[in-house]
């Protein structure tokens, strides 16, 4: 099977923006106040943004929780978007994560997260296809200049509702 993103047109990875954005403002109601912006998705790496006042805390810094928040969402959308080409539909629930705050974010922030190695991707959908449910471990980082500020790391469980 394979992984390789199907090469679309910008304005498709546009319109997949704006949905994934759309989506989580409606579904996750909290990533409103969070400012959470959906900055580009190119079919392999989801990158987010969010301005540092609303999650600004007692330091001047960003709140650790938001962070999170972020590093959480940005794998949650980059499977939610490659489902949603894949003409699947399923539930996302983050199952596992270790974080690392290596330095303080001080400005807005974006997170990157891109999808594994094309074996490790194509395992999880097969899982899919055979079980109806998989895992897929993935990683995320925000960075601070050339530095790497927060690295994450989670394992997502999807259950399939179509097939």
């Amino acid at each position: 099977m394979d992984n390789t993103p199907k090469k679309q047109p910008l304005a498709q990875h546009s319109t997949q923006c704006r949905y994934l954005e759309e989506t989580f403002h409606s579904k996750i109601p909290i990533t409103r106040q969070l400012g959470v912006r959906v900055l580009r998705y190119d079919g392999a790496t989801l990158v987010l943004g969010a301005p540092l006042e609303p999650n600004v805390n007692d330091k001047g810094t960003a709140f650790g929780g938001s962070l999170f928040s972020l590093l959480v969402l940005s794998g949650w959308g980059l499977i939610k978007l490659r489902l949603r080409e894949e003409g699947l539909t399923g539930d996302i629930m983050i199952h596992e994560s270790t974080i690392n705050y290596s330095l303080p974010v001080t400005d807005s922030w974006e997170v990157q997260c891109r999808l594994p190695e094309a074996d490790h991707y194509a395992h999880f959908l097969a899982s899919l296809h055979n079980r109806g449910r998989a895992r897929l471990a993935l990683e995320a980082q925000i960075m601070a200049g050339s530095r790497v500020a927060v690295s994450f790391a989670g394992s997502y469980a999807v259950v399939c509702k179509q097939l």
